[in-house]
């Protein structure tokens, strides 16, 4: 199984909201997830809109996870540097 850190959709129509989850690749964007990581509430103000667990996704770094372009964008917007040998450093 190969395993991807990557955005759900959640929400209404125009009122967009995601989790932050980790899904098998061949899943589609909505579908059956295997752990769910956070959130990410782009209309909210700037300090509520992004809310992770960061050793849950060091966690899945280690095992093999791949972060997709814009998860990798959201974690840089909160400061978080994620890759395969920063997480089994730390």
């Amino acid at each position: 199984m190969s395993a991807s850190i990557r955005l759900k959709r959640m929400g209404t129509k125009k009122r967009p909201f995601y989790r932050i989850v980790v899904i098998d690749k061949r899943e589609p964007r909505d579908g059956r997830t295997i752990e769910e990581l956070g959130i990410y509430h782009p209309i909210e103000k700037e300090d509520k809109q992004i809310s992770f667990d960061i050793e849950k996704a060091k966690k899945w770094i280690e095992n093999g996870a791949v972060l997709t372009d814009t998860v990798r964008r959201i974690f840089n917007k909160k400061g978080v540097t994620l890759t395969r040998k920063n997480a089994a450093q730390e």
